[in-house]
């Protein structure tokens, strides 16, 4: 009997200690000490929440620039739905999956050869929902865009220069853009009004 009653009295005072102390410190400090991201990194425009700058988005408009395929959820994008596609690289249907996805990128962005296209723009990420794509897949995107939007391509090549993360500490990880912030700023900079980002 005092052998449980140990055991009943180590299981209540680890599981308030673990269980509630130590993450309700946790986020204390977080919300003090990384307010931005403790909150989810949220972006907004004009006051209103428009997403997080951690989960990437399905921008199809050609004013845009375009995220990495997403295998996260039914028709993708799906924040609640996380993951992969789970194919491996002898899948007919990912190989398959990547030759239309760069047909389409080539066809969507006129003087673009298929060599040219980065494997990131037309493969998805492990999560579905990477918010960033490298500094190449943004470059080719560039002149698709300044068309639509009727500026200069060297004024949105500015933007995508400005908006590229570089490695950490210089050497860690590799470059990337992030699409949200980037096409955030790309409507700053030519005022396209109050509409939804799409």
């Amino acid at each position: 009997m005092r052998s449980m009653m140990i055991a009943i009295k180590m299981t209540v005072v680890l599981t308030l200690l673990t269980g509630i102390i130590y993450p309700l410190a946790m986020v204390g400090v977080a919300r003090i000490v990384f307010p931005s991201q403790a909150a989810g990194s949220l972006v907004s425009r004009d006051g209103t929440v428009v997403g997080s700058s951690l989960i990437a988005q399905g921008f199809k408009s050609s004013k845009y620039f375009h995220p990495r395929p997403s295998a996260a959820g039914q028709n993708g994008y799906d924040p609640t739905s996380s993951g992969g596609s789970n194919l491996g690289p002898t899948s007919k249907s990912l190989i398959d999956s990547v030759k239309q996805r760069t047909k389409d990128f080539v066809e969507a962005n006129a003087g673009v050869q298929r060599s040219q296209v980065p494997v990131d723009i037309v493969t998805a990420s492990g999560s579905g929902l990477d918010p960033e794509i490298s500094p190449a897949a943004a470059e080719l995107q560039i002149a698709r865009v300044a068309k639509a939007r009727g500026i200069s391509e060297e004024a949105v090549g500015e933007l995508v220069t400005s908006y590229t993360r570089p490695r950490l500490g210089g050497f860690l990880g590799e470059p990337g853009v992030n699409v949200l912030e980037l096409n955030l700023a790309l409507d700053e900079l030519h005022k396209t009004g109050p509409t939804a980002l799409k």
